[in-house]
């Protein structure tokens, strides 16, 4: 399974992966709940939403745009920033708001699947 790199931990030091499609979700779901945003926005908002554990690499958030804009799921359009400087804001599409519902489900599904090995004995 490929992977995106992103920086994880309480310093900010260590290195992780992650695996293909996490930070893709991260997107769809940002875009879901504030609507029309820059990269710039969804990188903060992954930060924040993150406890600030994870750390977005600009390289790696534009290269997954990137990809979910040409796979449909997102568009994008220049607009106005907070502070009057040009952006690129991106919003969901049609498919990308059915994407993201189906994506939230099989990965719901998937962690309750890791966590029955990482509590051995507590499921049903």
């Amino acid at each position: 399974m490929r992977s995106a790199t992103l920086i994880c931990g309480s310093h900010m030091s260590t290195r992780t992966d992650v695996w293909q499609g996490t930070l893709a979700l991260m997107i769809l779901k940002t875009l879901e709940t504030l609507g029309p945003v820059h990269g710039y926005g969804i990188a903060r908002r992954i930060e924040q939403t993150s406890g600030h554990h994870l750390r977005v690499h600009y390289g790696t958030l534009y290269a997954s745009l990137l990809k979910l804009e040409q796979e449909g799921y997102i568009a994008s359009g220049w607009g106005v920033s907070d502070n009057n400087r040009k952006a690129k804001f991106y919003r969901l599409t049609r498919a990308g708001r059915k994407h993201v519902a189906k994506a939230s489900q099989e990965w719901q599904q998937a962690t309750e699947i890791v966590a029955r090995f990482l509590t051995p004995g507590e499921s049903s």
